[in-house]
């Protein structure tokens, strides 16, 4: 693919969480970087935030082989030893696939504790979680490079969310105000009672996916930065969806509506935000210097630069076969299934150079969505 000439100042990339699906968030990062489009902002939860910290933690020219290492070693384990064809075979493969890692987890992620939570002393480790998530952490130090993300100006800025487990705050771990470290991705990960809470100075945290599975809106607050910025927002659970047919579906659906982006509440609230701005701003230009106060006057300054934002909203279409264990199962070839999924998406996005075009200022915000618009 050719590159992209991108007339807007920065360029951010938000992941949703959702499990196994994480793969197609890959392949829509390999089309951005075969784009030449480098993300300067990645924010993610759960998945996201593994996949964010493997792009922004290393170097371009390491990002791809670096997810794809994870990937691969996380799907490792083959089920069949021949990839079927059929829809009916298909979801035999699948569930089979799931059920192996509900038993034995998965490489370089997570693994059954010996002990079941329902047999464990309360208030030990094992008594609050099915798994161990010690092979995520031992994965993210040997495939992210930390002290490069540490490092001020001229890396991506890497944001991944948590919630507290004991105050129920959602909280995010931003690497332009801390140094974030492998417990803090595992933090934005760690979905009960699968996967056990994770202690932070002090705090212990669970997936953020439980309070917001997209971090579109942390984005959309973000005054530090004024640039005009183009999103990528790639959501692994579709908000729309047919009704369902039988119990399965049921689980399915019930799990895409529950972790599916809120992306119109979060730009419906920008927009009569950024309305306000304006109005302010044009009734700030009319008061005469001599009578604006310093703060009027710094208001008026902020208020002369407002970000204008193209949201690129990319969602993951699950297969008729893959049913409500979608998020679980690790298989390999399904894995790559959504990997070309996640790049064959983007590239037909890429090609429509019109929603690279900065949005008008008033209201200064554009979503376009792949899948809605090409129905």
């Amino acid at each position: 693919m050719d590159p992209i000439p991108c007339p807007f100042g920065r360029i951010a990339l938000v992941l949703q969480g959702g499990g196994a699906l994480g793969s197609y968030q890959a392949g829509v990062y390999q089309a951005l970087h075969e784009a030449a489009l480098a993300p300067d902002f990645l924010a993610g939860v759960s998945i996201g935030a593994v996949n964010a910290a493997l792009i922004a933690g290393n170097r371009p020219e390491d990002r791809l082989p670096r997810l794809q290492a994870f990937w691969e070693r996380i799907t490792a384990r083959r089920i069949w030893p021949f990839a079927p064809d059929g829809d009916d075979l298909r979801r035999a493969r699948n569930g089979q696939s799931a059920l192996a890692t509900i038993a034995l987890g998965t490489p370089g992620f997570f693994r059954p504790n010996p002990v079941s939570p329902w047999f464990a002393p309360r208030g030990a480790r094992a008594a609050t979680a099915f798994y161990d998530t010690a092979p995520l952490k031992q994965t993210l130090e040997e495939l992210v490079d930390w002290e490069l993300l540490a490092r001020p100006g001229g890396h991506p800025r890497l944001a991944v969310g948590a919630v507290n487990v004991a105050t129920g705050n959602f909280q995010y771990f931003d690497s332009a105000t801390q140094r974030l470290t492998p417990e803090h991705v595992m933090a934005s990960g760690a979905l009960p009672p699968g996967l056990p809470m994770v202690k932070i100075e002090g705090g212990w945290y669970w997936d953020g996916g439980l309070v917001s599975n997209t971090p579109l809106q942390y984005l959309l607050e973000d005054e530090t930065d004024s640039r005009d910025a183009l999103v990528f927002q790639v959501d692994l659970f579709p908000a729309r969806g047919p009704l369902p047919r039988d119990l399965n579906d049921v689980l399915s659906r019930e799990k895409d509506i529950r972790f599916s982006s809120r992306t119109r509440m979060n730009t419906d609230a920008f927009t009569r935000q950024r309305r306000w701005q304006l109005r302010l701003k044009r009734a700030l230009a009319k008061v005469p210097e001599a009578a604006l106060t310093a703060e009027e006057r710094a208001l008026r300054e902020q208020l002369a630069s407002l970000p204008q934002l193209a949201i690129l909203q990319l969602v993951y279409q699950a297969k008729v076969y893959e049913g409500q264990a979608k998020d679980y199962e690790f298989g390999p070839e399904t894995m790559r299934e959504h990997w070309a999924s996640g790049h064959e998406d983007t590239v037909r996005t890429l090609a429509n150079r019109r929603w690279l075009e900065l949005p008008p200022e008033d209201p200064g915000i554009v979503t376009h969505d792949l899948h809605r618009e090409a129905e």
